[in-house]
């Protein structure tokens, strides 16, 4: 049996260790977010997955 397009996506990001998040955020940070990843030509997952390492960092020293 042909699997459906969402199975198939769930196969690919499973195989390549990706989960799907979704959050409610103020509309302001959502703009910020889109923004700046514009701005510097990366994804937006991209970007928060910076901004967490970065804050991982910052928490080490503290």
């Amino acid at each position: 049996m042909a699997l459906s397009r969402s199975e198939i996506v769930a196969r690919s990001d499973a195989k390549k260790g990706m989960q799907a998040k979704t959050y409610k955020l103020p509309q302001a940070l959502v703009a910020e977010i889109e923004l700046l990843a514009k701005q510097c030509g990366i994804s937006q997952g991209l970007l928060i997955a910076q901004a967490v390492e970065l804050f991982k960092q910052s928490q080490k020293g503290a």
